[in-house]
């Protein structure tokens, strides 16, 4: 078996790795409803937590604040992945990021939880 040669100082060259943030990519109201479709889809209660916080953080906390007269501490602590949000909390953030829910027929396909 052949020997490995050592590599190279341009080889041994540090690789810097950034942590992957879904809100920097969330830029118009189009992708953040794609988005959160994707995420009311997979009916995981944390999942949609995480994306409606995502949603929020990429608009910016401080606008969903004014937009929806709550606090930017309420929000946070609202989208954790252990909360409960109300209804109306929902319906005012989505409303602020400029989405809005929408009802339509179970695919055949899909089984109904």
């Amino acid at each position: 078996m052949p020997k490995r040669s050592q590599p190279s100082s341009e080889q041994k060259a540090k690789i810097r790795v950034t942590k992957f943030d879904a809100a920097d990519y969330l830029k118009t109201p189009t992708a953040i409803a794609a988005y959160l479709t994707e995420a009311f889809e997979t009916n995981d209660h944390a999942y949609i937590c995480n994306a409606l916080d995502t949603a929020a953080r990429a608009k910016g906390m401080g606008d969903i604040s004014k937009a929806t007269g709550l606090s930017r501490e309420s929000l946070y602590k609202t989208f954790k992945a252990t909360a409960k949000p109300e209804f109306e909390t929902v319906r005012k953030v989505m409303n602020s990021l400029g989405v809005k829910l929408v009802a339509e027929p179970i695919n055949d396909r899909q089984k109904v939880a």
